[in-house]
């Protein structure tokens, strides 16, 4: 996807993620420059009138009381952005900015802001030069929307602050925007405001975070199906008849993909006749569609939130269709909050049966007769049994990023904003939640396919088989102990690649 188009229609995840993970260029379409010429005009034709017009000729937030006489106007607005520009801590990752700005042209597109052409032009171009302002770790509450990151934006709109060019160089703003032939824009009557109202930055990381989920929850069906074939499970208990008894769509669908995924596994096969003395398997494996599937249905609903919320025109005051100014409290972010913790309780169930998973190949007690942590010469050699910490270390990290932010609700403004979202601190959790999974789900790829080759000559299923010669270009086999972390490293890497499904495609279709 090269070129999006922003129009007053909805943006897909699709587009989002082209444009702020892969430097897709944008457009404003035609309807939405017709839109935004007209809302102006209503924001123009109220810019003079005697009535008090809050974001127009009042102050903000607790400070609305105050009428600011039309000369002031212009400074009300550059004051505006520079005093939300407030942020503080690490920089923001370039793809969540990116998203922000693009969510924030999607807003200005539908009309509603009552900016003008040349203002949303501006961010169409920022993101089309590849300069990427800086926006800060800590600062959004969530409610007046991400405040201080979307003014951090508009900051380098107005040629103040920093920026990154697409090289990753950090340049002052205004030398940046020259540099590329563009002008800093002048504020005029609320487009400060228009410019720092909305929940953009939690909207674009929740689209990012179901990008990746819907890819991680598929590698999980694979190195689970791994697992249970590296420790003689059965999957009898996957067959559509009794996934049908409990019909969540999620649950169908990962068994699914483990039934695909164990067909025609010889390892399955050698223990499916009486000699056979396992009853039934531990729920880490026998319970996986359950605990996959609960993800799944999770994200579904998610996915639902993100879709109406990318349809959505966040600001405060809105015009309206029928050309009215009106104040509204859209701009809370608990709608998206609220998935973005839910989506944080999902990974860590799923990264914790993983490590479960990986645990019980480790145990000579319970991993059916392989090696004492897999390894080459036990007691001498350690095999995989601290990569089984590095694991615990994770999901136990990610247990705390389950706990909600968005119960934890903080007044400011003078108690004008009296109830917020906290839906930024949400998502930056749940961002590192999803690079969580990712690392544990490496790790148990990693053992599993191990395990597997120790099964030899016992031959997995074709697709799984698949999987593990493709690891297998990028690490060695078993063999006496190696320096584990670069093993670890390129099996995260291998899935960030798309390696499982690239391998699983060979055999399988596509996975659900």
């Amino acid at each position: 996807m090269n070129e999006v188009k922003v129009g007053i229609g909805a943006l897909s995840v699709g587009q989002v993620v082209a444009v702020a993970r892969h430097g897709a260029r944008v457009m404003l379409s035609a309807d939405a420059q017709n839109q935004i010429s007209r809302s102006r005009k209503v924001v123009e034709d109220l810019a003079h009138d005697t009535t008090p017009h809050y974001g127009v000729s009042t102050g903000f937030g607790a400070l609305a009381t105050r009428h600011i006489p039309v000369a002031l106007r212009a400074q009300l607005q550059r004051s505006l952005v520079r005093s939300h520009a407030a942020g503080t801590g690490a920089e923001v990752e370039c793809e969540v900015v990116r998203a922000l700005l693009l969510l924030r042209l999607s807003t200005l597109a539908t009309g509603r802001t009552g900016v003008r052409l040349e203002t949303a032009q501006a961010y169409a171009d920022l993101l089309n030069a590849g300069l990427t302002p800086v926006v800060r770790e800590y600062g959004s509450l969530g409610c007046s929307g991400d405040l201080a990151p979307l003014a951090h934006c508009a900051l380098a709109v107005i040629g103040e602050g920093e920026v990154r060019d697409s090289e990753g160089n950090l340049l002052p703003a205004a030398d940046a925007l020259a540099a590329h032939g563009l002008k800093p824009v002048e504020l005029q009557e609320k487009e400060g405001l228009a410019l720092i109202n909305g929940t953009d930055g939690m909207l674009g990381m929740l689209v990012l975070a179901l990008h990746d989920l819907g890819e991680l929850l598929s590698i999980a069906d694979v190195t689970a199906a791994m697992t249970i074939e590296a420790l003689l499970g059965t999957d009898a208990v996957f067959a559509s008849d009794l996934q049908d008894l409990r019909p969540h769509p999620g649950q169908a669908a990962s068994a699914a993909n483990l039934r695909r995924l164990l067909k025609g596994s010889g390892i399955v096969a050698s223990h499916r006749n009486g000699g056979c003395t396992i009853v039934q398997d531990a729920y880490s494996l026998r319970c996986t569609p359950q605990v996959h599937g609960t993800a799944r249905d999770t994200m579904s609903h998610a996915r639902a939130v993100a879709e109406r919320e990318l349809a959505s025109a966040v600001d405060n005051p809105v015009v309206t269709l029928d050309g009215r100014l009106e104040s509204n409290g859209n701009f809370h972010g608990a709608p998206v909050a609220a998935v973005l913790d839910f989506l944080a309780i999902s990974v860590a169930d799923v990264a914790s049966i993983a490590e479960r998973r990986t645990d019980r190949m480790l145990d000579p007690a319970r991993n059916q007769g392989l090696n004492a942590f897999l390894a080459a010469d036990p007691g001498v050699d350690s095999g995989h049994m601290i990569a089984q910490y590095t694991q615990a270390a994770i999901v136990s990290e990610l247990k705390r990023l389950a706990v909600p932010a968005s119960v934890d609700s903080i007044p400011s403004s003078a108690m004008q904003e009296d109830h917020v979202s906290m839906g930024w601190s949400a998502a930056r959790k749940l961002r590192r939640a999803v690079d969580g999974l990712r690392r544990v789900l490496a790790v148990e790829l990693l053992t599993a396919a191990r395990a597997l080759d120790m099964r030899s000559p016992l031959v997995p299923a074709p697709a799984t088989a698949c999987v593990v010669e493709e690891l297998r270009t990028a690490v060695h086999g078993p063999d006496s102990d190696r320096y584990l972390a670069p093993e670890i490293e390129a099996s995260v890497q291998f899935l960030l690649a798309g390696g499982v499904r690239a391998a699983t495609q060979t055999i399988v279709d596509s996975l659900l």
